[in-house]
């Protein structure tokens, strides 16, 4: 039987190897001409973990993505640990994951988000997902994002319907009335079966690459205009207000001691309000 510090470590080893990997296909969709800068951050003196952050900005293809790492425990503030599974009356965690967020320069290609996690309290789960945001319908696209996400579920005995409704469920605004965007699949608390749900967590990790150069590679060279820059702007101001309001993973970051400054790096360089 795996121990469940080696467990910890395999989960941490994989999530800063994925990060190397997703950074290493955007700067080649890049071009290789702009590329990533990188901060180290740790939690704080009592050595309590930390995370790793590369962001690109200003990219022919990105205004803004940024990829980040952290593997962070601790304890809860007291009025958090019950929105926690497993955390309990002593609050005890340790998480680990990676977190990315793509906002393209060209409207025409959508936002893209992705993120998994490992986090241990009393209890041991994986949880994240993938979801695509577009200022512009594309119904091809949407059926191609869907597809890929359904066979990397099937090939690993995910309940794809379950993850997709949870991710449409998730990712809505309840105060404008509208989803985020397209949807895609969102899961949390997979206790069951450590090695076949680690299978499945590294492998829509590597989907998530495969989605992404996909979406890109079909948009990258649109024509787009000032007036469709501005309707993408209005997007983005959406991915703010949920990102701000309801997302799971700003609140877990801010209530675990997270880098505030990797925390919010997801919100987009540029967004309107009418």
């Amino acid at each position: 039987m795996i121990s469940s510090d080696f467990r910890k470590k395999i989960a941490d080893s994989w999530f800063s190897y994925l990060q190397c990997q997703i950074c290493k296909e955007f700067e080649f969709l890049e071009k290789n001409k702009v590329k990533f800068s990188k901060r180290d951050w740790v939690k704080n003196k009592k050595k309590e973990g930390g995370g790793t952050s590369y962001l690109l900005s200003r990219g022919k293809i990105f205004d803004k993505v940024g990829v980040n790492k952290s593997t962070v425990s601790g304890i809860f503030p007291k009025q958090f640990r019950s929105k926690i599974f497993g955390a309990g009356k002593k609050g005890q965690y340790w998480a680990s994951g990676i977190s990315v967020v793509a906002h393209m320069k060209n409207p025409k290609i959508p936002a893209i988000h992705f993120n998994t996690r490992f986090i241990v309290t009393s209890k041991e789960w994986f949880g994240g997902g993938i979801d695509v945001t577009p200022s512009f319908e594309d119904k091809k696209e949407k059926k191609m994002v869907h597809n890929d996400l359904k066979e990397v579920c099937t090939q690993n005995k995910k309940n794809y319907t379950k993850y997709k409704k949870w991710c449409d469920e998730y990712f809505y605004l309840p105060h404008r009335g509208e989803a985020r965007g397209i949807g895609g699949i969102f899961f949390d608390y997979e206790t069951k079966d450590w090695i076949k749900n680690f299978k499945f967590v590294r492998e829509l990790g590597l989907s998530f690459i495969n989605i992404s150069k996909k979406i890109i590679s079909r948009k990258e060279n649109l024509k787009w205009s000032r007036k469709e820059k501005e309707k993408q702007l209005f997007k983005r101001g959406r991915y703010v207000e949920f990102n701000l309001l309801y997302d799971r993973g700003t609140k877990f970051g801010l209530n675990s001691g997270g880098n505030i400054d990797s925390i919010l790096m997801s919100l987009p360089p540029e967004a309107k309000w009418k």
